[in-house]
């Protein structure tokens, strides 16, 4: 039996493979820059990486089906599922830690979107992608529509949460060099009536962006106006770079000059038209009716607060746009008129729309004083609609993406659509928030849990006829939806681990220290949520520190802290500056990635990679495809070898790894070097544990890993970081390990 180390190691067989991960890439950037002494956190991981196809948003034609169904299958996307005491479902990977669980999802898709910005940029030209299932190298699916509007968008709110909770600065530098692509090569001519806004979609491949040809040519979707409008308005906050303002202000302009009042069939802008004239024909997917009109509605609101633009126009053609919402979608739930790849219909409704309402109403209830009543009637219509099936897994209720009642999109239970019931989930998670009704908060934690098994690429999901992985909802859409939870359940974040989990005001810049949080905010007048691994004893903004208080007094500045479970709620009024201070021996950790990007799977490592922290020697490791229970790229052993070890090219401090056991019994790993103590963990078969190394922060030049030999000699499965260790024993051929570094300030 062997461990398998949290840095998606993995052991197959009889023989251990030792396997450093790339997941946690981003936290070693987030930390690397910051400061010259440093800590290393050592992280095995194991992956399994299964092969996890999704498909293009077309219908599966359907006999009948039941609107709800329970389907307590043993698997969920190939996975195992754990189940507590009451057989309910919980969270893959580590199912007794839920920060854990939650937080590999999106570090692992952001992992992955890295990668891929360092080498091929698929999600610049392509929808999805398929990859092969012995080297894990992708390939882009040439024939389906890219959905480059929303993608953007989708990604921007990804991003906005991502980077104030990792720190990491690569977020942002993506983020923009994705969008700044778009505005490059995506917008329409400014003579046309759609005047400088983004096209909507694009044909495979295509480096321009003018409409997928398959609808018509030259066209637009004024709800993806709206919706990448507000995602450049947010990205100017976070970034202070008025070329997204100016961007968000032509998209605003395009909607004010073509609003017209609606009626029942016809929305205050059509569903996609042409960008020249705004005419509906040619093309035969032209439609007049898109209930999603929330997303222009948020693009006039947030500029109307921060006053940019006409705004005197903006507030006439909101308060039109928000009589038609409530005079026709919210009575007669007709929620159609949303993706980039269906056609005209009327009866294809879909839960993207009502479920982002309920969301926008949740986080902004001054815009909307039936705000309660809205959003459980738009939860209750999506889990109750019998236009697609709904399924009952292991107390989880998971939905699809859209349909007509006769047919539905996508694919059978536990093999898709976990970014639309980490939506539900979210909207349910924000509604406990608000109201502290319990209920709303189980439901969300079951259909999270479910979510948490579609991290990375695992094999058992699949689209039921090609193999599709759509950029949009695996990684873009789903992460940022899950990071959501957090937000509005801060209790479930990582309990050792400090991050800023959510505000309504953009982050603009944060850094992460040994008993310290400091960040800044667009607004001057914000309140933050965060959970820490210290106890603050000052939090201060603009210099003057804040008073302890319940933050129940309106416009008065001040913090709550939570001694139980350390979240922190800061309300800040007159500065965009906060800084937190506490007593803390934990280290910020910096997960250290081999997605940076990755070498082909089977490289062997000689010296340095993928920086010139780690020496690897020559011969001795080497790069190991997704496998066990982690999604990207990591390490594993050449060789079967008594020990094995690596050196840093400076001293370092190790802090801990994560270690999973794939074997059929117990399995003991024990870790040390000389200037560390002995530490030790026994896992039971398929655990996933943290081997914490926290009682020293001396540096070490070196790390070496045994595992125990006879004791346990069935340890054949077990994966470990790169750790010093002590003792006889053996290290299997394919254990597996992921490395995790942290930099100490």
């Amino acid at each position: 039996m062997t461990p398998h180390a949290h840095s998606r190691t993995f052991f197959r067989n009889s023989r251990v493979a030792c396997i450093l991960h790339s997941w946690r890439m981003l936290f070693f950037r987030a930390r690397a820059y910051a400061a010259a002494d440093s800590t290393i956190m050592i992280r095995a991981f194991s992956t399994l990486l299964a092969t996890f196809l999704i498909f293009p948003a077309t219908l599966l034609p359907q006999q009948s089906f039941p609107v709800v169904s329970t389907v307590d299958e043993p698997s969920i996307a190939g996975r195992p599922v754990a189940l507590d005491a009451q057989r309910k479902l919980l969270p893959w990977p580590m199912p007794g830690d839920t920060g854990y669980s939650y937080s590999s999802h999106f570090l692992s898709q952001w992992t992955i979107v890295w990668d891929q910005f360092n080498r091929q940029r698929l999600p610049y030209f392509y929808c999805c992608f398929d990859f092969d299932r012995t080297t894990y190298e992708l390939a882009p699916d040439p024939n389906w529509v890219n959905s480059t509007g929303y993608l953007r968008a989708m990604m921007q709110g990804f991003i906005e949460r991502l980077y104030p909770y990792t720190g990491d600065p690569h977020a942002l530098e993506f983020l923009q060099n994705f969008v700044d692509y778009e505005l490059e090569n995506g917008t329409t001519p400014e003579s046309y009536a759609w005047s400088q806004v983004p096209y909507p979609s694009a044909n495979p491949g295509s480096r321009k962006y003018t409409g997928w040809s398959n609808h018509g040519e030259d066209f637009v979707e004024p709800h993806v106006v709206g919706e990448d409008g507000y995602a450049y308005l947010r990205l100017y906050e976070m970034t202070g770079n008025s070329k997204y303002l100016r961007a968000a202000i032509r998209c605003a302009a395009a909607l004010v000059r073509n609003f017209k009042p609606g009626d029942e069939n016809n929305s205050p802008w059509p569903f996609r038209c042409l960008a020249r004239n705004g005419a509906l024909s040619p093309g035969k997917g032209m439609s007049p009716y898109s209930a999603n009109v929330v997303e222009p509605i948020m693009l006039f609101d947030e500029l109307i607060r921060i006053g940019q633009g006409d705004v005197a126009s903006y507030k006439i053609v909101r308060e039109g746009a928000w009589a038609w919402l409530m005079k026709y979608p919210m009575n007669n739930n007709v929620w159609v008129g949303y993706f980039e790849d269906v056609g005209p219909n009327m009866e294809n409704m879909n839960q993207v729309i009502p479920l982002e309402f309920a969301r926008y109403i949740l986080l902004h209830p001054e815009k909307d004083p039936d705000w309660r009543e809205h959003a459980r009637k738009l939860i209750d219509w999506v889990k109750t609609t019998p236009r697609w099936p709904k399924y009952i897994v292991h107390g989880a209720t998971v939905t699809t993406e859209q349909g007509s009642g006769k047919e539905f999109c996508c694919n059978l239970p536990n093999q898709c659509c976990d970014s639309h019931t980490a939506r539900l989930a979210a909207v349910e998670a924000f509604y406990f928030a608000k109201t502290r009704d319990p209920a709303y908060k189980e439901a969300a934690y079951r259909s999270y849990n479910w979510v948490t098994y579609f991290q990375g690429l695992p094999g058992g999901a699949h689209a039921p006829f090609t193999g599709q992985w759509w950029f949009t909802d695996q990684f873009a859409d789903g992460p940022r939806r899950l990071m959501d939870a957090f937000w509005a359940v801060p209790e479930w974040a990582p309990s050792t681990e400090s991050h800023l989990l959510g505000g309504l005001s953009p982050v603009t810049k944060i850094s992460y220290r040994r008993g310290s949080v400091t960040y800044s905010t667009f607004d001057a007048d914000s309140t933050e949520v965060l959970r820490l691994a210290f106890v603050p004893e000052t939090v201060a903004s603009g210099g003057r520190e804040l008073r302890r208080s319940k933050l129940q007094e309106p416009g008065v500045a001040g913090y709550s802290f939570d001694d139980s479970t350390h979240v922190l709620r800061v309300h800040h009024v007159d500065s965009r500056d906060v800084d937190i201070q506490g007593s803390s021996d934990l280290i910020p950790p910096v997960f250290v990635t081999f997605d940076d990007p990755h070498l082909p799977a089977n490289t062997v490592l000689s010296g340095a990679y993928p920086s010139n922290l780690f020496d690897w020697g020559a011969g001795v490791w080497k790069i190991a495809a997704p496998y066990g229970k982690f999604g990207t790229f990591h390490l594993a052993l050449v060789n079967a070898l008594g020990h094995a070890e690596f050196r840093f090219f400076a001293p370092r401090v190790f802090l801990g790894l994560d270690v999973y056991n794939d074997g059929p019994s117990e399995a003991t790993l024990k870790v040390s070097s000389p200037e560390t103590p002995t530490v030790s963990l026994t896992l039971k078969p398929g655990e996933l544990q943290r081997l914490s190394s926290s009682t020293s922060r001396a540096p070490a030049p070196s790390i070496l890993i045994t595992l125990p030999s006879s004791a346990n000699s069935s340890a054949r499965n077990q994966t470990t970081n790169p750790m010093p260790t002590t003792g006889d024993s053996n290290l299997k051929q394919k254990s597996t390990w992921r490395i995790t570094l942290t930099k100490e300030s």
